[in-house]
């Protein structure tokens, strides 16, 4: 299925694609029935589009690192009464190639064709690019 949209989202505090899968292992940011999720205070308006194939991006020091596809969205009410949405995630990151993303609040939408490509099999492990060398291929246009 080709999707329709996706999600880009900070992952604040998170240092690496590893770290974030330590993160999502934690029972307290599961589901009940187990799968990792992200509470957020907003439901996306286009929630139908972002659940044909729809993935969420997450940045993490600055580029956009690896996704996670959407696999529903959950009504979450908070000790204060207040309504969230839990967008829950399948448990598998898939690594990208590493794109250069600036800070920014909440999250965004973006196109398909504006996401980055997963990385080829076999590359999934291999280490980060130090910062500034991403920064300096990705403006050039190499990265």
């Amino acid at each position: 299925m080709t999707p329709k949209l996706h999600l880009q989202k900070l992952s604040v505090g998170t240092e690496s694609v590893a770290g974030l899968a330590e993160w999502h292992a934690l029972t307290r940011t599961q589901t009940p029935d187990g799968l990792p999720r992200h509470i957020t205070r907003m439901w996306p308006k286009r929630e139908a589009e972002l659940l044909e194939g729809g993935s969420i991006f997450w940045v993490i020091k600055g580029e956009l690192a690896c996704r996670q596809r959407i696999m529903r969205f959950d009504e979450v009410i908070g000790s204060d009464g207040i309504r969230r949405c839990a967008f829950v995630l399948d448990p598998e990151l898939i690594r990208v190639v590493p794109t250069l993303k600036r800070p920014f609040q909440g999250w965004r939408y973006l196109k398909p064709e504006d996401a980055p490509m997963d990385l080829p099999k076999g590359r999934e492990a291999e280490e980060a690019l130090p910062a500034s060398l991403s920064a300096a291929l990705a403006e050039i246009g190499i990265l």
